[in-house]
């Protein structure tokens, strides 16, 4: 063993710790496939490989480059080895100083030359992987863009994420790992196989013969290990959501207000300690893997150095001691290709899986699409017609049954009616974020599936009822809707919208900062911000879907005031829940089970005694002493009640 241990031809116990730290299923350790990954494990098939390149096509200049820089690193990482025999034979055993001198110069540049060479293909690995993802990323977000108001309210939001951020990222991590491996390791063990036949073809069968064992105690290990980490990941999963429960504002509160402190202290406790188990068998685990691996990696050197020994010893005595080293060290270096190309095959199903996953997407057609011969009208007067419209989310219930009306311009029409009776639904076929099933919208005179989508959005306002302000400054909120407008603009929108006495007083104006959803503002600061940016965007129809229905009355008001001036000139459509904002209205529709039940001004349909006058007695009477007269010469006289 006195030579080995010059050349470090063995690897050292603890240098293949790496194949048990690295996680199940990755490139140096077993991979396990999960019971999900087995049942829907991709079906790899020449289409989906040849899609795959399309991604690396672009950049196969570069991947000749890594090619052949994994080809250099692989032949240059063995020559150290084989220089260590000339060292032995030539510079220690024949006390040649100068052949001496010369080989460790020579496997030291040789050493310097394979570190540069990986500093390379690194780089160029990472360039590649960066640049695909980035094309991927684009790619999939745009294509996200184009989805329908469906699809966002059907998929999960977690899954949309995960698909932009986790399995685009995970390609970088099939290139840079996955395929490297699969030439890196294959290169170097074709290259070390064909070296240690070359020095002996006896002892290299005895090393091969003794490399399969090395493979036993990784993969006992590895089960043993993807056994316990799912259950620590579960555990883990049972701490964070604990910590998300309890220490949040609203759930800590909960726990004070029902004393429960104590309760809760023993519940993180106990699964705390669970927590504690796991690792330390995890741990324990470990210490016996490696005292395995470094028992059977030490086997073939051993068998090597006898076999060879005797062999030199006995029957041929040409074999030297140096040649018996250099098979040692290719030995060693067989180890971790090996290994990796055991397992190789989950880490490559996971990779067809991700891929598969993001392919799923990018093949989801976009419910709503731009017409090929799409129109964009010279004028835009904002008129609505709605005739035999019929709409369901799924067959089983009808939405909107045979809907017919006409909103002409400068008109604004009301839609009332009881929670679920499809108001919103109905409004949400105008801007198209859905089809109609049968009949047609027509938005001055056209059917909107004839007009570009993009020209009519732009001319359609809607303030709904859950205000969405992005987390930034109202400065930043306004642009949105208009992104050159000047600072006069802006003044003047938030004047309109009875929201620039707010602004005024903050210290930073405009530019103050609202917080994620605008959570730093209240429910009619933010109302108020919104109607402002609707504004700027200047729409020839407006929609209000219940703007004012969650806020107090002081707040509604002041939207209200805001809202009267914009619908008296412009065309308008008020989904409301409150007398004050009915009453502004030309035209009142009562919407009941998907169907126009009644329709007329307030005093008609109170008179009617019909499905508005029940609205009225519970919704709206409430508000009937507060509100202002309407515009339509409505006085409380008249109000027949």
């Amino acid at each position: 063993m006195r030579y080995n241990m010059i050349i470090g031809s063995v690897p050292a116990p603890n240098s293949m710790q790496e194949v048990y730290d690295m996680p199940p299923g990755g490139r140096l350790g077993p991979g396990y496939l999960t019971d999900e990954e087995k049942k829907n494990k991709p079906k790899v098939t020449k289409a989906l490989l040849v899609r795959i390149y399309s991604y690396l096509k672009p950049y196969r200049k570069q991947m000749i480059l890594v090619l052949l820089a994994i080809l250099c690193s692989a032949i240059l990482t063995l020559m150290p080895s084989v220089l260590t025999g000339k060292i032995i034979d030539d510079g220690l055993i024949a006390r040649n100083f100068k052949a001496l001198v010369l080989f460790i110069a020579l496997s030291f540049g040789v050493t310097l030359l394979t570190n540069l060479i990986g500093i390379l293909e690194s780089y160029l690995n990472t360039w590649i992987a960066q640049h695909i993802t980035y094309d991927m990323r684009n790619k999939m977000y745009r294509h996200l863009q184009t989805m329908s108001q469906r699809f966002f309210t059907a998929s999960n939001q977690g899954d949309i994420i995960t698909r932009m951020t986790s399995d685009i990222s995970g390609v970088q991590q099939i290139i840079t790992n996955t395929l490297t491996s699969i030439l890196s390791n294959s290169i170097t063990l074709i290259v070390a196989l064909v070296l240690m036949f070359r020095q002996n073809w006896i002892l290299a069968l005895v090393g091969i013969a003794v490399v399969p064992l090395f493979a036993i105690p990784t993969r006992s290990a590895g089960r043993r290990r993807w056994a316990i980490t799912k259950d620590s990941q579960a555990c883990s999963d049972e701490i964070n959501g604990i910590l998300n429960e309890t220490l949040s504002v609203s759930g800590q509160l909960l726990v004070k207000l029902f004393g429960m402190e104590e309760k809760e202290n023993q519940r993180y406790e106990a699964v705390n300690k669970r927590m504690i188990g796991l690792n330390i068998k995890e741990s324990m685990a470990g210490r016996w893997f490696r005292m395995a691996l470094s028992t059977f990696t030490n086997i073939g050197p051993m068998l090597i150095y006898l076999i060879g020994g005797l062999i030199m010893m006995r029957y041929d005595d040409s074999i030297t001691v140096g040649q018996i080293s250099v098979l040692v060290a290719l030995l060693g270096k067989m180890y971790m290709p090996v290994n990796q190309l055991l397992n190789i095959q989950v880490d490559w199903i996971r990779s067809m899986a991700m891929f598969t996953r993001i392919f799923e997407y990018y093949d989801m057609k976009p419910e709503i699409q731009n017409a090929p011969d799409a129109i964009r009208p010279d004028t835009v007067r904002g008129e609505v017609e709605f005739r035999n419209v019929r709409f369901y989310y799924n067959e089983e219930r009808e939405i909107l049954k045979n809907i017919s009306f006409k909103l002409e311009q400068g008109k604004c029409i009301a839609i009332v009616g009881p929670s679920g009776s499809g108001k919103s639904t109905l409004i949400n076929l105008i801007p198209r974020l859905y089809d109609v099933i049968d009949g047609c919208v027509l938005f001055d005179g056209e059917d909107v599936r004839k007009l570009d989508l993009g020209f009519l959005r732009e001319h359609i306002g809607i303030v709904s009822q859950e205000t969405y302000l992005f987390n930034g400054t109202i400065r930043d909120n306004l642009l949105y809707a208009k992104p050159d407008a000047t600072e006069e603009e802006l003044i003047e929108a938030c004047r309109q919208a009875n929201i620039y006495d707010f602004v005024e007083k903050q210290e930073q104006g405009l530019d103050t900062v609202v917080g994620n959803r605008g959570l730093k503002l209240s429910g009619g600061e933010k109302q108020r911000i919104s109607i402002a940016r609707i504004l700027l965007k200047d729409p020839a129809l407006l929609i209000f879907d219940e703007a004012t229905s969650a806020l107090d009355s002081i707040s509604e008001q002041k939207i209200q005031d805001a809202i009267e001036p914009l619908i008296a000139s412009r065309t308008g459509i008020l989904i409301a829940h409150r007398l004050s904002t009915v009453l502004a209205a030309d035209e009142i529709l009562v919407v009941k089970d998907g169907e126009i039940a009644e329709r007329g001004t307030h005093q008609e349909l109170v008179r009617a005694g019909g499905v508005y006058t029940q609205l009225y007695e519970t919704q709206f009477s409430k508000a009937a002493s507060d509100a202002e007269p309407a515009p339509l010469g409505y006085s409380e006289g008249e109000e027949g009640m």
